[in-house]
Protein backbone atom coordinates (compact mmCIF):
# COMPACT_ATOMS: atom_id res chain seq x y z
CA UNK A 1 0.00 0.00 0.00
CA UNK A 2 1.64 3.52 -0.97
CA UNK A 3 2.37 5.88 2.11
CA UNK A 4 0.93 9.14 2.59
CA UNK A 5 2.72 11.62 4.69
CA UNK A 6 1.47 14.81 6.55
CA UNK A 7 2.30 18.02 3.98
CA UNK A 8 5.12 19.34 6.20
CA UNK A 9 6.18 16.58 8.42
CA UNK A 10 8.45 17.63 11.49
CA UNK A 11 10.58 14.57 11.76
CA UNK A 12 11.30 12.40 8.85
CA UNK A 13 7.98 10.42 7.78
CA UNK A 14 7.31 7.22 8.75
CA UNK A 15 3.92 5.39 7.72
CA UNK A 16 0.83 6.18 9.07
CA UNK A 17 -1.80 3.86 10.71
CA UNK A 18 -5.08 3.65 8.68
CA UNK A 19 -3.22 4.94 5.26
CA UNK A 20 -5.01 3.85 1.73
CA UNK A 21 -3.47 4.60 -1.47
CA UNK A 22 -6.72 5.85 -3.16
CA UNK A 23 -8.95 8.45 -2.67
CA UNK A 24 -12.03 7.38 -1.01
CA UNK A 25 -15.42 6.67 -3.55
CA UNK A 26 -17.29 9.67 -4.82
CA UNK A 27 -14.04 11.65 -5.37
CA UNK A 28 -13.15 12.52 -8.74
CA UNK A 29 -10.01 14.54 -9.97
CA UNK A 30 -9.75 16.14 -12.98
CA UNK A 31 -5.96 17.96 -14.23
CA UNK A 32 -5.84 20.41 -16.68
CA UNK A 33 -9.54 21.16 -16.39
CA UNK A 34 -8.98 24.84 -17.99
CA UNK A 35 -6.11 26.21 -19.74
CA UNK A 36 -2.74 28.47 -18.81
CA UNK A 37 -4.56 31.24 -20.09
CA UNK A 38 -8.12 30.92 -18.82
CA UNK A 39 -6.02 30.27 -14.94
CA UNK A 40 -4.65 33.52 -15.67
CA UNK A 41 -7.74 35.48 -16.47
CA UNK A 42 -9.41 34.24 -13.39
CA UNK A 43 -6.57 35.58 -10.60
CA UNK A 44 -7.30 38.91 -11.05
CA UNK A 45 -11.22 38.22 -11.49
CA UNK A 46 -11.27 36.54 -8.15
CA UNK A 47 -8.76 39.66 -6.75
CA UNK A 48 -11.51 42.10 -7.93
CA UNK A 49 -14.42 41.07 -5.90
CA UNK A 50 -14.76 42.24 -2.41
CA UNK A 51 -13.07 39.36 -0.44
CA UNK A 52 -13.46 39.47 3.11
CA UNK A 53 -11.41 37.29 5.72
CA UNK A 54 -13.84 33.87 6.20
CA UNK A 55 -15.94 34.02 9.64
CA UNK A 56 -17.06 31.55 11.63
CA UNK A 57 -19.15 32.32 14.63
CA UNK A 58 -16.41 35.25 16.61
CA UNK A 59 -13.62 33.14 14.53
CA UNK A 60 -12.10 34.89 11.58
CA UNK A 61 -10.01 32.96 9.51
CA UNK A 62 -6.94 34.22 7.03
CA UNK A 63 -8.65 32.96 3.93
CA UNK A 64 -10.59 35.86 1.95
CA UNK A 65 -13.92 35.32 0.67
CA UNK A 66 -16.66 36.13 -1.80
CA UNK A 67 -20.28 34.08 -2.53
CA UNK A 68 -22.24 34.56 -5.53
CA UNK A 69 -25.54 32.67 -6.01
CA UNK A 70 -26.35 32.25 -2.50
CA UNK A 71 -24.68 32.76 0.91
CA UNK A 72 -24.22 31.00 4.56
CA UNK A 73 -24.53 32.80 7.65
CA UNK A 74 -22.71 30.43 9.98
CA UNK A 75 -23.86 32.57 12.85
CA UNK A 76 -27.61 31.25 12.39
CA UNK A 77 -26.51 28.34 10.70
CA UNK A 78 -28.69 29.30 7.56
CA UNK A 79 -28.26 30.16 3.95
CA UNK A 80 -27.99 33.81 3.44
CA UNK A 81 -28.26 36.62 0.26
CA UNK A 82 -25.79 36.65 -2.39
CA UNK A 83 -24.96 38.83 -6.02
CA UNK A 84 -25.85 36.79 -8.56
CA UNK A 85 -23.14 34.92 -10.99
CA UNK A 86 -21.73 37.33 -13.22
CA UNK A 87 -21.28 36.35 -16.93
CA UNK A 88 -17.85 34.89 -16.59
CA UNK A 89 -18.43 33.02 -13.77
CA UNK A 90 -21.52 31.54 -15.50
CA UNK A 91 -19.50 30.39 -18.59
CA UNK A 92 -17.22 28.67 -16.36
CA UNK A 93 -19.63 27.29 -14.50
CA UNK A 94 -21.08 25.91 -17.75
CA UNK A 95 -17.55 24.57 -18.65
CA UNK A 96 -16.21 23.21 -15.74
CA UNK A 97 -19.57 21.40 -14.37
CA UNK A 98 -19.86 18.65 -17.43
CA UNK A 99 -16.28 17.42 -16.79
CA UNK A 100 -17.48 15.97 -13.61
CA UNK A 101 -20.67 15.05 -14.67
CA UNK A 102 -22.75 17.44 -13.69
CA UNK A 103 -25.26 19.58 -15.08
CA UNK A 104 -24.52 23.52 -14.48
CA UNK A 105 -27.38 24.42 -14.04
CA UNK A 106 -27.64 22.59 -10.67
CA UNK A 107 -24.88 24.73 -9.69
CA UNK A 108 -26.30 27.00 -7.08
CA UNK A 109 -23.01 28.57 -5.42
CA UNK A 110 -19.72 29.99 -6.50
CA UNK A 111 -16.98 30.61 -3.54
CA UNK A 112 -14.35 32.46 -4.61
CA UNK A 113 -11.44 32.21 -2.31
CA UNK A 114 -7.82 33.26 -2.22
CA UNK A 115 -5.27 31.73 0.55
CA UNK A 116 -2.53 34.39 0.79
CA UNK A 117 0.96 32.48 2.74
CA UNK A 118 0.14 31.14 5.86
CA UNK A 119 -3.59 30.34 5.28
CA UNK A 120 -5.19 27.43 4.89
CA UNK A 121 -8.74 25.55 6.03
CA UNK A 122 -8.63 22.95 8.93
CA UNK A 123 -11.12 20.18 9.07
CA UNK A 124 -14.23 20.24 8.12
CA UNK A 125 -16.81 19.00 5.81
CA UNK A 126 -19.60 21.54 3.86
CA UNK A 127 -22.71 22.55 5.21
CA UNK A 128 -25.68 19.86 4.98
CA UNK A 129 -27.53 22.09 2.71
CA UNK A 130 -25.36 21.86 0.04
CA UNK A 131 -25.41 18.66 -2.43
CA UNK A 132 -22.07 18.25 -4.51
CA UNK A 133 -18.91 20.12 -3.75
CA UNK A 134 -16.82 21.09 -7.29
CA UNK A 135 -13.21 22.86 -6.05
CA UNK A 136 -11.07 24.45 -8.93
CA UNK A 137 -7.54 24.96 -7.77
CA UNK A 138 -5.92 27.82 -9.19
CA UNK A 139 -2.33 29.82 -8.89
CA UNK A 140 -0.38 26.88 -6.59
CA UNK A 141 -0.36 23.93 -5.94
CA UNK A 142 -1.67 21.89 -3.28
CA UNK A 143 -2.48 19.09 -1.11
CA UNK A 144 -5.95 18.04 -0.37
CA UNK A 145 -6.11 16.10 2.63
CA UNK A 146 -9.06 13.65 3.78
CA UNK A 147 -10.28 11.41 6.86
CA UNK A 148 -12.96 9.62 8.51
CA UNK A 149 -13.32 8.58 11.59
CA UNK A 150 -12.88 4.77 12.22
CA UNK A 151 -13.55 2.75 15.30
CA UNK A 152 -9.74 2.82 15.99
CA UNK A 153 -8.53 6.58 14.80
CA UNK A 154 -9.08 7.84 11.46
CA UNK A 155 -8.53 6.68 7.58
CA UNK A 156 -6.27 9.27 5.77
CA UNK A 157 -5.42 9.87 2.50
CA UNK A 158 -4.36 12.85 0.31
CA UNK A 159 -4.51 14.17 -2.92
CA UNK A 160 -2.50 16.34 -4.75
CA UNK A 161 -3.94 18.98 -6.65
CA UNK A 162 -1.93 20.68 -9.35
CA UNK A 163 -2.98 24.29 -10.56
CA UNK A 164 -5.91 24.10 -12.87
CA UNK A 165 -6.99 21.25 -11.64
CA UNK A 166 -10.53 20.41 -10.44
CA UNK A 167 -12.12 17.98 -8.10
CA UNK A 168 -15.74 16.69 -7.69
CA UNK A 169 -16.91 15.46 -3.49
CA UNK A 170 -19.72 13.49 -3.67
CA UNK A 171 -21.30 10.09 -2.38
CA UNK A 172 -19.04 8.57 0.17
CA UNK A 173 -16.09 11.49 -0.47
CA UNK A 174 -18.85 14.05 0.45
CA UNK A 175 -20.73 12.77 3.45
CA UNK A 176 -18.62 10.51 5.13
CA UNK A 177 -14.94 12.04 4.59
CA UNK A 178 -13.80 15.43 6.20
CA UNK A 179 -11.18 17.59 3.80
CA UNK A 180 -8.78 20.31 4.87
CA UNK A 181 -5.69 22.33 3.33
CA UNK A 182 -2.44 23.14 5.44
CA UNK A 183 -1.32 26.43 5.56
CA UNK A 184 1.60 27.13 2.59
CA UNK A 185 3.74 29.57 2.32
CA UNK A 186 2.85 30.72 -1.17
CA UNK A 187 -0.27 32.55 -2.14
CA UNK A 188 -2.98 30.56 -3.68
CA UNK A 189 -6.94 30.69 -4.93
CA UNK A 190 -9.77 28.48 -5.31
CA UNK A 191 -13.15 28.39 -6.73
CA UNK A 192 -15.66 26.22 -4.96
CA UNK A 193 -19.25 25.55 -6.64
CA UNK A 194 -21.87 23.89 -4.81
CA UNK A 195 -25.06 22.36 -6.22
CA UNK A 196 -28.16 22.36 -3.35
CA UNK A 197 -28.88 19.03 -1.67
CA UNK A 198 -32.32 17.91 -2.82
CA UNK A 199 -34.79 17.97 -0.29
CA UNK A 200 -36.00 14.71 1.79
Amino acid sequence: MAQQFDLFPAHPPTAPQNSRAAAPPGFTLVEHAIPPELEADLAPRIDAVPLEPFKFGQWTGKRLTFSFGTGYDFAHGRPAEAPPFPQWLDTLRDRLAPLVGIDGGQIAQALLIRYDPGAGIGWHRDRPIYGDVLGLSLSSPAILRLRRRTPTGFERCQVALPPRSLYRLSDEARWDWEHSIAPMDVARRSITLRTMRASS
